[in-house]
């Protein structure tokens, strides 16, 4: 299949599509970015004039298959992009050169990791780094004048830490396998980070059934630490939630976890640790008046937005029965 797409004319373009209904040619086709327009097989997204030039009679213009983005932008697909690596810097050329006649703004590149060798072409013609994930690459260049408008990769990692206590006034504590220096030996909250598109009780429920084997379910979000320059110079979001034991046998995981218990609140809180260390020990009181009532938190609630049109959860307290939520 083509790498690029190469278009004389519109009058050219409108002609095949005539000859394709006359012969009851399918000219819709589902692509990775959706339902969109082809010729012949050839995919031509939903953004087609951000990617095939329209002026008749200048010659064929090489420019990679690619849509429009909602911000005037423009997002190249990987999967039609030149298996040579000549190829690609030229149709990568003659891209930047069309996109900033249109008008266009910020263009986003994605190598997939066989494509691996594209990736210096694309950095000597200005491309930068935007992130990476487990398969490929993702690269941006800003054609206006002027610094970039396009927004960063992600700047905070999330986690959370799961208080649960039992009738007994008995806090769920565990001592990690690896961790830093200063809590070597430390009995603390089952902490870990949220997964990717989890949601925040789910974590928290998820992190404590597999480090120490407790079934439990989710109460509320009572605080959240937020710190900077944290791992990889990322900044760092703790939501410290609440959560019922629905069981109470511990199971360990012993590539995490050093040892698990049910220890006494008063014993928790006397270790030197929580003592000296303010955050910790205000973290820690702020569960136990939760656990006594005297403290509301954040309960998790489903609510739809039209704004996204997608159905995501809410969290709030304290205001349900004044305001008619539910």
């Amino acid at each position: 299949m083509a790498a690029y797409i190469s278009v004389l004319s519109n009058s050219w373009t409108m002609d095949i599509m005539r000859r394709a209904s006359a012969f009851r040619l399918p000219c819709l086709k589902s692509s990775i970015f959706g339902t969109a327009p082809c010729f012949f097989g050839k995919v031509l997204p939903k953004g087609i004039h951000a990617a095939i030039p329209v002026t008749p009679l200048l010659g064929a213009i090489d420019v990679l298959d690619a849509i429009e983005d909602e911000y005037g932008g423009v997002v190249v697909n990987p999967s039609f992009l030149p298996n040579t690596s000549n190829a690609f810097a030229s149709s990568l050329q003659s891209s930047l050169s069309y996109w900033s006649q249109q008008g266009k703004r910020g263009v986003w590149l994605k190598i997939l990791e066989g494509q691996a060798d594209l990736v210096p072409i694309a950095i000597k013609a200005r491309f930068i780094y935007h992130h990476a994930e487990p398969g490929y690459v993702m690269l941006t260049f800003w054609l206006p004048d002027g610094p970039s408008a396009l927004p960063s990769t992600a700047l905070h990692q999330i986690g959370i830490g799961a208080f649960v206590m039992n009738d007994k006034r008995e806090v769920l504590v565990v001592k990690e396998r690896k961790c830093t220096l200063c809590c070597s030996g430390i009995w603390k909250i089952p902490t870990g980070f949220i997964d990717k598109s989890e949601d925040l009780f789910s974590g928290a429920i998820r992190e404590v059934k597999e480090e120490t084997g407790i079934e439990t379910s989710f109460l509320d979000v009572v605080a959240f630490r937020h710190a900077h320059q944290v791992t990889f110079e990322k900044s760092d979001i703790l939501f410290l939630c609440t959560l019922k034991p629905l069981s109470f046998d511990i199971s360990i995981d012993e590539s995490e976890i050093e040892a698990a218990m049910w220890m006494r609140v008063d014993e928790f809180l006397s270790q030197p640790f929580h003592q000296e260390d303010e955050m910790c020990k205000t973290m820690i009181d702020i569960c136990i008046a939760k656990h006594q009532k005297c403290y509301q938190g954040f309960a998790a609630h489903q609510v739809m937005s039209k704004l996204d049109d997608r159905v995501a959860y809410l969290y709030y307290g304290g205001i349900s029965e004044a305001m008619g939520l539910h």
